[in-house]
């Protein structure tokens, strides 16, 4: 490992692609004809294939999970704190597998790819995918890596209800679930957060009814108040307060409406831009989509221990306590209806002033409980 990284760190590690040509049924009742998924790898797969370890990405997240692309990158993969040598996710004893979602916008198949059915790309005619498409996909690629059952499967947020699905689609696939700062469905507010967010971005003149790439431009105003708005739900109340209370950027007040005058102003402005940079709209269309439909127990008329009676995997759900984005109340209906179903479940709620977003933070206490809980998996 290059002495330009820390200890603990996987160092430099590339992207791989996997291309499959197998249609995919979607549970909107359109066919993928042939799609390709973006991913990295990190640690050695053992001899009996057993210590396999997939990670599924929240809203805005992708494939690069942790290390660096190149010696100069300032900042590494988005959970580097939980994987890594000697870490809670510890390549040293697990192969890790992390990749971008279908409908992503960072390598993998979605609304910016190439259409072959038109020679130009999907935009808006890309498919409405949903969670349990992504969980079909991803055994996809696990059968092409030859891995026939996860030692684990790991995500918090929108990742965490991926890793729920596995356990429910695949029950002998998976031997451990962990769910993070997640939910069994979306509450009523936090889909209008959502629809809020779409509709930003559907109003933007630069949308052009989700075929903005042929015309060259990006919405990027309906980005920016997307992911403003996103973004004040994942920090708490406290979190704003101690990060920025009502500290001025300026030395005085100016008395208009387009000043930047308050610190949190300008904080949400920058992560706006930063994000309209980067991120496709449509993906964020369907990523804030699939969080809506997320609903297995529904399946079940509502009764979520019916839908994990089949279930296999022993869980470990975690929670934040000042998480009001997918608050404890949320992970502890995840506990009450898999002690309900008689399955195995460990529960920890964190006391931690970050909100949302502490599921990705380097919280002592959470690594700590992560560390033991991943200790514990391997056979």
């Amino acid at each position: 490992m290059s002495s330009v990284f820390p200890d603990d760190s996987v160092g430099l590690v590339s992207p791989q692609v996997m291309t499959f040509s197998e249609p995919l049924a979607l549970a909107c009742g359109r066919d993928l004809n042939g799609y390709q998924l973006v991913y990295e790898t990190y640690g050695e797969l053992n001899a009996a294939r057993s210590n396999a370890v997939l990670i599924c990405h929240a809203l805005s997240g992708h494939h690069h999970a942790a290390g660096y692309h190149s010696d100069s990158e300032r900042k590494p993969g988005w959970w580097d704190s939980c994987i890594g040598p000697g870490k809670a996710i510890d390549t040293r004893k697990f192969f890790v597998v992390s990749l971008n979602n279908l409908g992503g916008c960072n390598g993998s198949t979605g609304p910016g790819s190439i259409n072959p059915a038109s020679g130009r790309p999907y935009g808006a005619d890309f498919p409405v995918v949903t969670v349990e498409d992504w969980v079909n996909s991803q055994a996809r690629l696990a059968d092409a890596l030859g891995i026939a059952q996860w030692a684990a499967v790991v995500g918090g947020s929108l990742g965490g209800m991926q890793a729920m699905q596995w356990a429910i689609s695949y029950p002998q696939r998976i031997r451990h679930c962990l769910a993070i700062a997640s939910a069994p469905k979306l509450s009523a507010q936090n889909i209008a957060f959502n629809e809020v967010s779409r509709q930003a971005i559907l109003s933007d003149p630069q949308f052009h009814g989700g075929h903005f790439q042929e015309q060259g431009v990006i919405p990027k105003r309906g980005l920016m108040l997307a992911r403003m708005v996103g973004h004040i739900t994942y920090l708490s109340d406290d979190a704003m307060g101690e990060k920025f209370g009502r500290e001025l950027k300026t030395d005085k007040l100016n008395y208009d409406f387009h000043s930047v005058e308050f610190q949190v102003e300008s904080y949400l402005r920058y992560q706006g831009e930063e994000f309209s940079g980067r991120f496709d709209a449509n993906t964020y269309l369907l990523m804030t989509k699939a969080l809506d439909y997320f609903d297995p127990a529904a399946a079940h008329g509502g009764d979520l221990a019916r839908t994990l009676a089949k279930v296999e995997a022993d869980f470990c759900v975690m929670s934040f306590t000042t998480d009001w984005r997918f608050s404890p109340a949320r992970s502890r209906e995840i506990v009450e209806a898999l002690i309900a179903a008689k399955k195995n479940v460990s529960y920890l709620e964190i006391d931690a002033p970050q909100g949302h977003d502490a599921f990705l933070m380097p919280i002592p206490r959470y690594l700590q409980a992560f560390d033991g809980y991943m200790n514990r998996i391997l056979v």
